[in-house]
């Protein structure tokens, strides 16, 4: 590595023979190879995953521009992801970093990593064994009851006039409408407090105010902590919840490295 690159850091995690194989088989956002570099004073078996990055690219003013650049950021958020999915399938605890976390040098990397070491360690022993699935929840009653064709107001209402008929007939379409939202919210209650407790920790992201096409209004967009050997049942568990209930929707996806439950280092200035 030379003075002339930056140093791009993907995830803190503990050396092991099988992290630094995998790591040798990466490929970074640059097209660069990846490789684990450890503290600078401390023994402790932390290391950083790290690859030399162009300032051309990284440094603060040309990443700023490329982070408008929607391609060049898709590029770049697989390709990080990727390594840290590298880094996952070694079998060790991985805390990703956030996209486009930059040292000015391999010193100033080492440098990080030995002043957040306890705080690194700590989150390493409570993420050990789990990984993130995220879930998403949308609600898309029916709003309009079957039969409820404002042209069928005589035969809806008998003996009422038409304009009473109609009045009606909106009163008991709203009704109905109502109480199909208030059932997917409830339904969607009961889901956030069944993945709860088949997890161990939650994470609440901002939800779009409508879905992808089809599903509707967004009612929970969450991540949650789980066990390894638990992924199965909590899948099961949050399906079963929405099965059943009319107009209520849930995707389950994951498992992913903990990026909603790994806090972010700032690069060292």
């Amino acid at each position: 590595m030379t003075d002339t690159h930056l140093v791009y850091a993907y995830a803190v995690l503990r050396r092991t023979p099988e992290a630094a194989a995998a790591a040798a088989h990466l490929r970074g956002v640059a097209g660069e190879p990846v490789r684990l570099v450890d503290p600078a004073t401390d023994a402790s078996p932390l290391s950083f995953a790290v690859g030399p990055v162009p300032p051309g690219d990284y440094a603060e003013a040309p990443l700023q521009a490329h982070l408008d650049n929607l391609d060049w950021l898709e590029s770049t958020v697989r390709s990080h992801h990727g390594v840290v999915a590298g880094l996952v399938a070694s079998g060790t605890a991985v805390l990703p970093l956030r996209l486009a976390t930059v040292y000015p040098d391999e010193h100033s990397a080492r440098h990080a990593l030995d002043t957040r070491r306890d705080y690194f360690l700590s989150l390493l022993a409570r993420l050990t064994g789990h990984v993130e699935l995220g879930v998403k929840i949308y609600a898309a009653p029916d709003a309009v009851p079957p039969g409820s064709d404002p042209r069928s107001t005589q035969e809806a209402a008998p003996g009422l006039g038409v304009g009473r008929a109609y009045q009606a007939l909106r009163r008991r379409r709203q009704r109905r409408t109502e109480e199909a939202w208030h059932a997917v919210v409830h339904g969607a209650a009961r889901l956030t407090e069944t993945a709860g407790v088949l997890s161990v920790d939650r994470v609440a992201h901002s939800p779009e105010r409508t879905g992808p096409a089809g599903r509707g209004t967004t009612l929970g967009n969450d991540a949650y902590l789980v066990p390894r050997d638990r992924v199965d049942a909590f899948r099961t568990g949050v399906l079963a919840v929405a099965r059943g209930i009319p107009g209520l929707r849930v995707e389950v996806t994951g498992p992913w490295a903990p990026y909603s439950f790994a806090l972010q280092p700032e690069p060292a200035p």
